[in-house]
């Protein structure tokens, strides 16, 4: 970087003449509408020549330029001296000067600048403009593609990089374009990306972010229970109730078995989870030897709703209780409010002690290991924003486990740390709703959910109501007999509408009163309850009704559309 500021410091007067002959107005248009109407804190970084930094300011904004080139500042000054830009020595990728003034900004410009900063050096330069970006903030980056002038050498950029680093550190790519070269350089194109910080305007995700960023943590159990409790916001998140106005309770044997789910393939690979631990369970409070008689079974053998007896329900309700006074006395203890002692996420303790002769994954047993407590606006933005802010805990979990390995003296192999940290999500599997519905079409008729047409053998597929790209979810309610034309044709991939889940309410009610509730005695019976009171909101395993299982099944299809944004299905044929 110095070879870089002395080279524009010994062409300074080019380089000035050059910015000044593009208007920012025409060069940043692709940005204006994401700028804040009303007058905002903005840092430029690499402010060249000042032109951007006044516009900005003339807008009514507070800029701070940062600019390693001491000619090009003092040039700047004398052709832009606006009282509401201040002018900084500083550069990527620490800026160090910037973040002593402890100022945070609500729009950062970094245009023109990408190429110049080292490839080994952009995860830290990323994560230090995210740290100075407000909640809600934009982060704009434009990346300069062709040759360099001679004497110059830049570095490759892609859109794809950036986008990557934006998910790692749970912002999201709000607007990306394309963009000629305003000086007529035909070999020079320019991509240009808004990065938005997500925030949800109760101050969750910055808590969030300040966990998973900037906490100091000896392990990596805090973020193992902030993953959780994505993870459980996401799927499981019917058996979360409101125990005030301003917190949601958890089943600590909930937490504590996707904590196990997570744990056990990075056990299993070896992978260090804190600087002491070299191998599986050592130096973890909750990989004991119960935990390790649970080498057998997969992330998918423990599910809610299964019964284990004999000695392995023994060990793994001896794995519960070991996990869950790990996460009590650690992360949940140790993860407080910054400047404060007060716990965010405080743990009761359960009634559970002996092993009960059974153990079955339903709501009283998670319940006997005890209660988290999670804040409300917690709970909100991991539902909510669990599509950014879990990859950006991965993204840290990986960076950690690669430190400690690092001080082992150990070398890690990434693909082998890439598929240990990936949730392996349900199988997707639509053999028992398919042996049900051959079940009734031998005995009666049956109907397409969607179009209401009576259906063949030759007919019939399996359709996912809430389709398994947008939520995997394979749970029975989840699965509806429509026409394989329809379902692989028509609707695909897509969420079905409000006004198509209506029209098809009778016969999706019918389908899973005749295909599971019939006998209310059915094993199927049972756990269609159950998997309905994990994953919909509002259920309890104890109710039949199953109007109140559509009615959760609404709110969660317009969960998933407000969410996740994703594309709906309609058919004026079918309403």
């Amino acid at each position: 970087m110095s070879d870089e500021i002395a080279w524009y410091d010994a062409h300074a007067e080019t380089l000035a003449d050059r910015y000044e002959a593009v208007s920012p107005a025409r060069l940043h248009g692709w940005l204006a509408d994401l700028l804040p109407s009303r007058p905002a804190a903005v840092l430029d970084v690499g402010a060249g020549s000042g032109r951007d930094a006044e516009w900005l300011a003339y807008k009514g904004h507070e800029v701070v330029a940062v600019e390693p080139s001491s000619r090009l500042r003092t040039m700047a000054r004398e052709l832009h001296n606006h009282p509401r830009i201040q002018w900084i020595s500083d550069s990527l990728p620490g800026l160090e000067r910037t973040f002593r003034s402890g100022l945070a900004f609500d729009v950062i410009l970094v245009s023109a600048v990408w190429m110049h900063v080292a490839p080994s050096d952009r995860a830290r330069a990323f994560r230090k403009l995210i740290t100075l970006l407000k909640p809600g903030g934009v982060l704009a980056i434009t990346l300069r593609h062709g040759p360099a002038e001679a004497g110059r050498s830049f570095h490759p950029v892609s859109a794809a990089e950036i986008k990557r680093l934006a998910r790692d550190h749970g912002a999201f790519v709000e607007r990306e374009t394309t963009a000629d070269d305003l000086l007529g350089r035909r070999e020079i194109r320019w991509d240009q990306l808004a990065i938005r910080l997500p925030d949800d305007g109760t101050g969750a995700l910055p808590l969030l972010r300040h966990f998973i960023l900037n906490d100091d943590k000896s392990s990596t159990y805090k973020l193992g229970l902030l993953r959780v409790l994505c993870r459980i916001a996401n799927s499981a998140g019917g058996l979360a109730s409101l125990s005030d106005d301003e917190h949601v309770e958890i089943p600590m044997g909930l937490v504590a078995l996707t904590w196990i789910q997570l744990y056990k393939p990075l056990l299993a690979a070896n992978l260090p989870q804190n600087p002491r631990n070299h191998h599986g369970g050592e130096q973890l409070g909750f990989a004991k030897e119960a935990f390790g008689r649970l080498t057998d079974w997969s992330q998918h053998d423990l599910r809610v709703g299964l019964r284990f007896s004999g000695d392995g329900g023994r060990a793994l309700h001896r794995a519960l209780k070991d996990a869950a006074s790990t996460i009590r006395r650690m992360p949940a203890h140790y993860m407080t409010y910054p400047n404060a002692s007060e716990p965010v996420l405080p743990v009761e303790t359960g009634t559970a002690q002996r092993y009960p002769g059974a153990v079955r994954l339903d709501e009283p047993c998670l319940a006997s290991f005890g209660t988290m407590r999670v804040p409300i606006h917690l709970w909100r933005a991991a539902q909510r924003f669990a599509v950014w802010i879990e990859p950006a805990i991965v993204a840290e979990w990986k960076r950690m486990t690669r430190s400690y390995a690092e001080k082992q003296g150990r070398r890690l192999d990434e693909t082998r740390l890439s598929a240990a940290m990936t949730w392996a999500d349900p199988v997707r599997d639509v053999s028992t709703a398919r042996e049900q519905a051959k079940r009734l079409l031998a005995a009666q008729p049956l109907y397409c959910v969607w179009s209401g047409k009576r259906l063949s053998a030759r007919q019939l597929d399996i359709d996912h109501c809430l389709p398994w790209a947008v939520w995997p979810c394979g749970d029975l309610w989840n699965l509806l007999p429509t026409r394989r034309t329809i379902n692989q044709q028509e609707k695909k991939n897509l969420l079905p509408s409000d006004q198509m889940l209506r029209a098809a309410h009778d016969r999706i009610v019918g389908w899973w009163h005749d295909a599971y509730r019939a006998d209310p005695s059915h094993p199927l019976a049972e756990r269609f309850m159950l998997e309905a009171a994990v994953s919909l909101p509002g259920i309890l395993a104890t109710e039949t009704d199953l109007a109140d299982c559509y009615a959760a099944l609404e709110l969660q299809r317009l969960r998933l559309s407000q969410n996740q944004q994703a594309p709906e299905w309609s058919d004026a044929e079918y309403l």
